[in-house]
């Protein structure tokens, strides 16, 4: 697999990159970013944490925002940031925010015309971790985080594939796709019309049939906007609740849906996946 790299900067003595691919996966062009951080300078490899953006978002929004990089740096953690959706002109989409091009809710859809391209769910457990550890210095280890729409695809991916994820963590997840508009409207047009479909992307149903349990950091701030209507994070808490799964979930005061928010508790979510990680990561 051919990658081209597209930018260069120098952050906290590591490196933030962006590449360019062609994805066989989604069957166009895509991008990435990575962040290497200063360990690999030793040849040793290092893990990398997933981070799954939210709505209208691209690989940009973590890295230019949320400050990642400093404890990233120190830890010693590399950060994947993939674009949120298939993007191109011949790419299906929809005039709505909430679907098509920057909305792929991290699934594999099976209707016309989705299911041509939108498979962000395989691109994300199996060629893009292919592509990573193929060209850097970055093991196995991995563990997985997002935003939003995000924090859905990084639990859903963790709590379908616990073998291959240390830990998971998200900031305002939508936590019940099948019980919110942005979930029912994606998941219909995706999925198609039977809701026993969509119960294989949606967290609470996974974590109900749990064999194996990934540790879990959620949080979630008291004003946010879509707090009620979309994100529903007390469904996740009594799923978690009923299975007895390690799911820790944080409420904080005056914080809105914004990487504002992100950007206040980046550092306890990185910590937090260094614990679970190798214990060589500190």
């Amino acid at each position: 697999m051919s990658i081209e790299n597209i930018s260069n900067n120098k952050c906290f003595g590591g490196w933030h990159k962006q590449y360019r691919h062609r994805s066989s996966t989604l069957n166009c062009e895509m991008r990435f970013a990575v962040f290497l951080p200063p360990q690999i300078n030793t040849g040793v490899k290092v893990p990398a944490l997933y981070w799954l953006s939210g709505l209208t978002c691209t690989d940009e929004n973590v890295m230019q925002k949320s400050g990642i990089q400093r404890v990233a740096a120190e830890l010693g953690i590399a950060i994947i940031a993939p674009d949120t959706s298939p993007r191109g002109g011949d790419v299906a989409n929809d005039d709505s925010y909430d679907l098509g091009q920057g909305a792929g809710f991290y699934v594999n859809a099976s209707q016309a015309p989705w299911n041509r391209h939108f498979h962000m769910y395989d691109y994300i457990v199996k060629e893009l971790p292919e592509i990573i550890e193929q060209h850097f210095p970055i093991s196995e280890q991995r563990a997985i985080s997002g935003h939003s729409m995000g924090g859905h695809g990084a639990l859903t991916i963790a709590l379908k594939n616990p073998e291959r994820y240390s830990s998971v963590s998200a900031f305002s997840p939508i936590s019940s796709p099948v019980n919110c508009p942005w979930g029912q409207k994606a998941f219909t047009a995706y999925l198609g019309a039977e809701q026993a479909d969509w119960k294989a992307y949606d967290s609470c149903e996974l974590i109900n049939n749990a064999t194996r349990f990934v540790p879990a950091l959620v949080d979630q701030g008291n004003d946010d906007q879509f707090l009620i209507e979309q994100l529903k994070p007390q469904l996740l808490d009594a799923a978690a609740k009923a299975k007895n799964y390690p799911l820790q979930l944080n409420y904080h005061d005056g914080y809105d849906h914004s990487y504002y928010f992100i950007a206040s508790f980046i550092e306890s979510h990185l910590r937090f996946h260094a614990e679970h990680l190798s214990p060589s990561v500190n």
